[in-house]
């Protein structure tokens, strides 16, 4: 069951995709440029694991089980050796991205895949003097992606067909759900939407129209209940009777008169930054983030059992 993956870079989203790869039955191995990454990564996972399986979310494995198919590797070469997959997780910087790939593309074998985690660097931009590019592009997580499982595919204008089909294949092994692209944009797919949320929640509140929390529970108590298991597309065909044209014929004007006030762009880094962060450390005080990113992934986690719960009782 599974293959092997090397996981370059074990901060926050490379111990996540260790847990989803390791999760699906697949020997992980671990490198960092920080030698002693690895091991602490490890330690973190070995919890996260106890959370998971708690939650039932560990596919009937005990957490030793799991954790035991993952290793730290003391060199780069030693991680890439013969691996299926190599998920890069380094800093969202060009120049680090290009030098690390160049090392990394002769060091794997012909048929691995060489996939990154950027969320905002196209992946042309970092592989295009590569022998290998072809077998190169980005697997962008939602971060973590062992709770949320899309992972947007990007290819670079020469990516092969059948790579970004093998990267399909690959996540779906994993429990992942890919959206893969037919070409590269800034943004990918993901932060195209959130960004195009962000710029209204911040037009709303910098022209004095509801405040943060008023946004927030529109998204939490509103949108997002149905978001969390059918998307916007979906959502328009099952809103009108006569489905999505119908909903389209009725409420396009609607629309079309929001755009023109919609194109400005609000000042993130004005005074309305203020207010809203204000509002949030009101809600949350910055010494208590960590805790409260912790009760985000416990929901989380509760909402990924409950949605295979559902799937099994329900259908999908």
């Amino acid at each position: 069951m599974g293959g092997t993956a090397a996981i370059v870079g074990s901060g926050l989203v490379g111990r996540a995709w260790a847990i989803a790869f390791a999760r699906a039955g697949w020997s992980v191995r671990l490198w960092d440029a920080e030698p002693q990454a690895p091991a602490r990564a490890r330690a973190i996972i070995a919890d996260l694991f106890a959370d998971l399986a708690d939650n039932d979310l560990l596919n009937g494995q005990s957490p030793d089980e799991a954790l035991a198919r993952i290793s730290a590797s003391a060199t780069l070469a030693e991680a890439l050796d013969g691996v299926d997959w190599v998920q890069e997780n380094a800093p969202e910087d060009v120049e680090v991205k290009r030098r690390l790939w160049a090392e990394m593309d002769p060091l794997a074998a012909p048929s691995t895949v060489l996939a990154s985690s950027t969320s905002g660097i196209v992946p042309s931009r970092f592989t295009e003097a590569l022998a290998g590019r072809a077998r190169c592009l980005t697997a962008h997580p939602i971060n973590p992606p062992y709770l949320v499982p899309a992972v947007e595919l990007v290819p670079a204008p020469w990516t092969a067909p059948q790579t970004v089909a093998r990267a399909g294949e690959v996540m779906q092994q994993i429990d992942q759900v890919p959206i893969p692209m037919q070409r590269e944009i800034d943004g990918f797919v993901v932060n195209r939407l959130q960004g195009a949320l962000l710029e209204e929640a911040f037009r709303l509140v910098e022209d004095g129209i509801c405040g943060v929390e008023e946004v927030d529970a529109a998204l939490r108590d509103g949108l997002a209940l149905r978001w969390s298991f059918i998307g916007p597309f979906e959502t328009i065909d099952l809103n009108a009777p006569g489905g999505v044209r119908d909903y389209v014929e009725r409420y396009n004007g609607l629309y079309a008169s929001l755009f023109a006030s919609m194109q400005r762009r609000a000042d993130w880094t004005g005074v309305v930054l203020d207010e809203i962060e204000a509002a949030r450390r009101g809600q949350v005080p910055k010494d208590k983030l960590d805790d409260r990113q912790r009760w985000r992934d416990r929901r989380l986690m509760a909402l990924r059992r409950h949605k295979k719960d559902a799937a099994r009782s329900l259908g999908d």
